[in-house]
C-alpha cells in the first residue's frame, strides 16, 4: 500500500476527503482543551483535575478507582495517582478502601468536591449548544460515524476504553430489520435506534471474548 504524504501537508490534504476530516477533528481537539484550560484556571485546577473531578461525579463506584482513571485517560497509575493526591489536598477528594478488594480504594467527592464538579461539569455546554444549526437527521448521522470510529480506533489501540453499545457484548445488530429500533440490549431487553445508542454505557461490558468465541448471537461492530 503506497503510503500517502502526511495529514498536515496542505498541497495534498487539500484534495483528500480522509486528511480534511483529521485536521478538522484535530482542530475540535484543540476547542475542548481550551474550554478546559479556561475552566480549570477559574478554580485552579489542572485540566486533568477538572476531568477527573466530572469523571467522579457522574462514573458509578466500580469504575471509581486509580484504575479506574488510569484506563479512561490512558494514563500511568502515578500520574493519575500524583493528580488524585492534588485533589485530596484541596479537600475534594478522598479515598476509602475497597471492601471487595483491600489493596485498593475507592475514589468519592467530598461534598465540597461534589459542588465544584457541578459546575465544572458544564464546561463542554459551549459545544453542544452549537450543534443546534444541524437537524437530528445530520446530528444522528454524524454520531454514527463518529462511533464507528471510536471503534476503529480502539481495534488500532488508540483508544482504549469505549463503553459503547457498538463494543459491547450485549449488543443485537439488525435483529429488529426494517424498523426504527433495528438494534437490541440483551442486558436491558430494549430494543435499539440510532438516537438510542449510548456513548458512554455504565452497564457495558466488552464484546471481544464473544466475538473471539463466535458467537453470532453476540454481535457488536468491535
Amino acid at each position: 500500500m503506497t503510503q500517502r504524504p502526511p495529514v498536515w501537508d496542505l498541497t495534498f490534504q487539500h484534495d483528500d476527503v480522509d486528511s480534511k476530516l483529521v485536521a478538522a477533528l484535530e482542530r475540535l481537539a484543540q476547542a475542548f482543551r481550551v474550554l478546559l484550560w479556561r475552566v480549570g484556571q477559574t478554580h485552579g485546577l489542572s485540566p486533568i483535575q477538572v476531568q477527573f473531578l466530572c469523571y467522579l461525579l457522574y462514573q458509578p463506584e466500580a469504575h471509581r478507582r486509580v484504575s479506574g482513571l488510569a484506563q479512561a485517560f490512558r494514563l500511568t497509575k502515578a500520574t493519575v495517582s500524583d493528580a488524585v493526591t492534588a485533589l485530596e489536598s484541596k479537600g475534594l477528594v478522598r479515598r476509602r478502601p475497597d471492601i471487595s478488594d483491600r489493596r485498593s480504594s475507592v475514589l468519592d467527592l467530598t461534598p465540597d468536591g461534589r459542588r465544584l464538579a457541578r459546575r465544572l461539569a458544564a464546561w463542554a455546554n459551549t459545544v453542544r449548544d452549537s450543534l443546534s444549526f444541524a437537524g437530528l437527521d445530520e446530528k444522528t448521522s454524524v454520531l454514527n460515524f463518529l462511533m464507528r470510529l471510536i471503534v476503529e480506533l480502539q481495534r488500532a489501540g488508540v483508544i482504549t476504553v469505549a463503553r459503547m453499545c457498538l463494543t459491547c457484548r450485549f449488543f443485537r445488530q439488525d435483529v429488529h430489520p426494517g424498523t426504527p429500533t433495528p438494534h437490541h440490549c440483551a442486558l436491558l431487553d430494549r430494543p435499539l435506534g440510532p438516537t438510542t445508542l449510548r456513548v458512554d454505557c455504565p452497564e457495558h461490558v466488552g464484546a471481544e471474548a464473544a466475538i473471539s468465541m463466535g458467537n453470532p448471537g453476540q454481535r457488536s461492530l468491535l
